[in-house]
């Protein structure tokens, strides 16, 4: 049957930019038709959808551009520092037999699913703020050119509720749709999401056990190779060909053992056949690092080398493990999330206005670090690393 042309202006509405859409209401009756093709009950949609109203900052933070790329160094400062591998000791600990459990069932590290948590969500502290069917929403009618795939997420969170596995009130999440502990898109959540404390439904929000179960079978979906390693700090031999590295290009680790690979404390690599990439996250100068299928698996839950890399090692540090051993190459390292609210307080003190010191480093603070910068004769850089933190404990 042919669509109406109601539906049809409808339908273009959604795919114009905000200043020619007829109207966000026009927009979500046309995904409404899609909703309900989909399986989604006419009593569910408009009971989640009755008086909303966009929220045109979503938007905003959509365009935003950032001020600059965050160094390596930098990003796992933040991420692996010493409060979250203490926090992360804790988590593991508290949450040993639910774990255990989880390991026996998917095969994947508790070290591992217990990073994704504190990388995620900081240990369910940050679930996210924004109502997730209101910014899947926005997203639908106001995305741009990835409106479509929003509107499938939009959907997605729709049947969601409808299938009641998580409270319509606790739906929170981040303004791009991620939600829970472990910060699934809705459309993950339908492919992944398990019941991991036995009541019937599959909470990542408010139950702890299913989040930690859920990411367990996402990584176990992703390719997780029970009792592997994702990987390991190595030492390159001298004149070792940069063009080399790479996690797409992969070889027998017996292979980068004849090159002269060898472990990072100088021991050589096991001679097997096992396939492995060598990654170079800060060019031939930083820490290189041996990769096996499990750091893929790692890779796929956020399509980043340095979060999986950030992963990786904090899963090693709560185990116990140390820093690397070769350090990043830069004279102005990257500071911890204690350290990004000193320097916060510390350029309030100075009269800066930065927001509140924590640790989230925005414009303000990166505009009144170039500024202190310039005052104290330092090259205006605008990073926030050691160099500036050090001159105003000094100062």
């Amino acid at each position: 049957m042919k669509p109406s042309i109601a539906l049809v202006l409808a339908m273009l509405a959604c795919s114009a930019p905000p200043a020619a859409a007829a109207s966000f209401q026009s927009c979500l009756a046309a995904i409404g038709s899609r909703a309900v093709a989909a399986g989604v009950s006419p009593a569910v949609f408009e009971r989640s959808t009755s008086g909303l109203q966009p929220d045109m900052t979503i938007i905003d933070l959509m365009n935003k551009q950032p001020e600059f790329r965050t160094p390596i160094w930098d990003y796992m400062a933040g991420l692996v520092d010493a409060q979250r591998i203490a926090d992360g000791r804790r988590m593991l600990a508290k949450w040993g037999a639910v774990l255990g459990n989880v390991q026996r069932r998917y095969g994947v590290d508790p070290a591992v699913v217990v990073a994704v948590w504190g990388v995620e969500s900081n240990f369910g502290e940050n679930q996210g703020s924004y109502p997730l069917v209101q910014s899947l929403a926005t997203l639908s009618c106001y995305g741009g050119r990835r409106h479509a795939y929003f509107q499938g997420e939009f959907i997605n969170a729709l049947k969601i509720i409808q299938r009641r596995d998580v409270d319509p009130a606790h739906l929170m999440g981040s303004w791009a749709g991620a939600f829970g502990n472990t910060q699934f898109m809705p459309s993950t959540f339908l492919r992944s999401a398990v019941d991991g404390d036995g009541d019937g439904r599959r909470d990542i929000v408010d139950s702890v056990p299913d989040a930690l179960a859920s990411t367990a079978n996402y990584l176990a979906k992703a390719g997780w190779v029970p009792g592997s390693r994702w990987g390991y700090e190595v030492r390159l031999p001298s004149g070792f060909r940069p063009g080399l590295a790479g996690r797409g290009r992969k070889r027998p680790l017996a292979a980068w053992a004849a090159m002269g690979v060898r472990r990072v404390d100088g021991s050589p690599l096991p001679a097997d056949n096992a396939r492995a990439a060598i990654l170079l996250p800060a060019g031939a100068s930083g820490p290189a690092f041996v990769v096996f299928r499990n750091f893929d698996a790692i890779y796929s839950y956020n399509a980043a080398e340095s979060y999986a890399l950030a992963i990786a090692h904090l899963s090693d540090r709560i185990r116990g493990g140390g820093p690397f051993a070769t350090p990043w190459p830069t004279d102005d390292p990257g500071l911890s999330r204690a350290q990004r609210r000193e320097l916060q307080a510390l350029l309030t003190r100075r009269g800066y206005d930065v927001g509140p010191a924590d640790g989230a480093i925005g414009a303000k603070t990166v505009l009144a670090v170039k500024d202190m910068q310039r005052r104290l004769g330092l090259a205006v850089t605008g990073h926030p690393g050691l160099k500036i933190l050090t001159a105003l404990r000094g100062g």
